[in-house]
């Protein structure tokens, strides 16, 4: 969703919405692959935006409208110890369970804080300084303890490249002792899931639940998160504000950015289009 159907300001345009509910008109099904967890969506969807299944927290939960067709869970141990590590290295954390609000522990607060003060840093993107000043005002559960044993992801943030850089580092060497996936979604962000779980494996499974292995699938993203997911599609598409990096392994890279409708643009004139003059010169 971030830099692909959503701008900036994390809104969805109707025009999207329109193209979606098009595409699914003549057969063609729509999901959502995003970083964000289920509860982070709805807010940013137009009214009557539909699609025929989701796929969150990159990979680690399926949906189709209210049914959860898979969720993938952290385990307790992994949590406790990430934590520890977090705050003995002053790492910005939110842990999302399922069904409930993110939760950052009490004492982790005034660091947890500290990392999001203004003024904003010039290199973060203001759709995630947006979000992060929304989960601190509104959407984090600070707690004493953490309760719960279900938990669909950490997100991970850093005021710099520098100091989150060096937490990935921090997280590649727990993983030599502990199995677990992790990945940015921009260059101030990390975020860690189940082991081998990504957007590919879950659209893998949703495939699977629609009966639709082995048909061609197209994808539309912009980030590192997304790479696995274009590994895996028949077709994959970088959105033109992705990074260099990410536009050199794909297929194809829309004439638009985010913030100019670029996936309404590109699903017109690509899909939609072709589709239609495929019905009218039968080829």
């Amino acid at each position: 969703m971030d830099g692909t159907i959503l701008n900036h300001h994390n809104k969805v345009s109707i025009h999207t919405k329109e193209i979606i509910d098009d595409l699914r008109k003549e057969g063609i099904f729509v999901f959502i692959a995003t970083g964000r967890n289920a509860a982070e969506i709805k807010e940013m969807l137009p009214e009557g935006f539909e699609v025929d299944a989701m796929i969150t927290a990159n990979g680690m939960a399926g949906y189709i409208g209210e049914e959860v067709v898979f969720e993938h869970s952290l385990s307790r141990e992994l949590v406790e110890t990430i934590i520890e590590k977090a705050r003995e290295n002053k790492v910005y954390y939110e842990l999302f369970p399922y069904g409930h609000s993110r939760m950052v522990l009490e004492q982790d607060k005034e660091y947890v804080l500290e990392e999001i003060r203004e003024p904003k840093p010039e290199s973060v993107e203001i759709n995630e300084w947006i979000s992060r000043q929304k989960a601190i005002k509104e959407e984090i559960a600070w707690t004493e303890e953490i309760t719960g044993t279900h938990f669909s992801k950490f997100y991970f943030f850093a005021r710099t490249k520098e100091a989150i850089n060096s937490w990935k580092m921090e997280l590649e060497q727990l993983q030599k002792e502990m199995d677990f996936t992790m990945t940015p979604s921009s260059p101030h962000n990390a975020e860690v899931m189940v082991a081998n779980v990504s957007k590919a494996s879950g659209i893998k499974q949703m495939l699977e639940r629609f009966n639709l292995t082995g048909c061609e699938t197209l994808a539309i993203g912009d980030s590192d998160n997304d790479l696995k997911m274009f590994e895996f599609v028949s077709h994959a598409v970088a959105m033109k504000n992705a990074p260099d990096h990410i536009k050199a392994v794909v297929d194809d890279v829309t004439e638009f950015t985010c913030d100019e409708d670029g996936v309404y643009r590109y699903l017109k004139t690509n899909i939609l289009g072709l589709k239609i003059c495929r019905k009218m010169f039968g080829n």
